[in-house]
């Protein structure tokens, strides 16, 4: 689908891809029911431009809306990606909502440089996992593809 048929589908300007394993896209979508129906949160990390490992977080907040991490479990991770140079993504669920960057995500989102992935649970029978970079209030959108294959994207 040429870039502009995309572009129709979302609410944000898609540039750029993200890449992630299927064992790690499915981790997350599972770490996403594990607590239903609240959010859950983490860290990824990408070597090489493709995510292949996964840190959850204990959502602090316990909320079905918003999710803040536990400051102490997310020490050991931050400092392992940043030792090893490896580029940050940072995930959430929506238990109830499509995988759009909500007004709060945007506000909370202080790491320019990591990627946003949001997992949406809000079809049960079709999870959906979209990436988004969100730099200084604006969210582009970057495609998902599971080893080589792009991802479902539902509901837009």
């Amino acid at each position: 689908m040429p870039p502009e048929e995309n572009e129709l589908l979302t609410r944000a300007q898609i540039a750029g891809r993200v890449d992630l394993d299927r064992a790690t896209y499915d981790a997350l979508i599972a770490h996403g029911w594990s607590d239903h129906p609240y959010e859950v949160c983490g860290f990824l990390a990408a070597q090489n431009g493709r995510f292949a490992r996964h840190y959850e977080i204990p959502n602090a907040a316990r909320s079905m809306t918003y999710y803040s991490m536990d400051p102490k479990a997310m020490l050991r991770p931050l400092r392992e990606i940043e030792d090893h140079g490896w580029d940050l993504g940072i995930y959430h669920s929506h238990p109830h909502t499509e995988a759009f960057p909500s007004p709060t995500d945007v506000q909370l989102a202080h790491y320019p440089e990591a990627v946003y992935l949001i997992v949406s649970l809000q079809d049960r029978d079709q999870p959906v996992i979209r990436a988004f970079d969100i730099v200084e209030g604006k969210i582009t959108e970057r495609m998902v593809y599971v080893d080589g294959m792009q991802a479902p994207v539902g509901q837009r």
